[in-house]
């Protein structure tokens, strides 16, 4: 099993929860960014971060230092996964160009933070690409938050 990562199961299990929910709820939801390159972006990074935070290929990935770092890191993950987690409750009540903002930053401050701390490069690289897409995205479709 060590081409699987346990703890990536679980966070993109427990991060995807609620955008499951949310689009069920919200069907009609539009993505008013029309930039097609910046949305293809965002989709490269989206799923090759779920895909290297679950998958380990062996290729451009060293793993943690030391296990003070794999601690750092997992009371990291599990702050931010919190916060993701309180924001979606309080977006769920009510839509906020805040919340949604800290519901596209929050994802990308983790795979980027995992991807650095367990040294999987192809992690770091998915990681960043999905921040700059997403919180473009984000702020695009915030203009038509009311």
């Amino acid at each position: 099993m060590s081409w699987l990562n346990l703890y990536g199961i679980i966070i993109i299990t427990i991060i995807m929860i609620p955008n499951i929910i949310f689009g069920l709820k919200h069907k009609e939801h539009i993505n008013y960014c029309t930039n097609k390159y910046i949305n293809f972006l965002e989709q490269i990074g989206r799923y090759g971060s779920m895909f290297f935070i679950i998958f380990n290929i062996g290729i451009l990935e060293s793993g943690f230092r030391s296990n003070e770092v794999f601690a750092i890191w997992l009371i990291i993950v599990i702050i931010l996964v919190l916060l993701y987690l309180i924001c979606w409750v309080i977006y769920f009540k009510r839509v906020d160009k805040k919340f949604a903002m800290a519901l596209a930053i929050i994802p990308s401050i983790l795979f980027i933070v995992t991807g650095f701390m367990m040294r999987d490069y192809l992690l770091l690289i998915s990681g960043i690409l999905f921040s700059i897409g997403h919180i473009y995205v984000t702020t695009v479709n915030n203009n038509f938050i009311q």
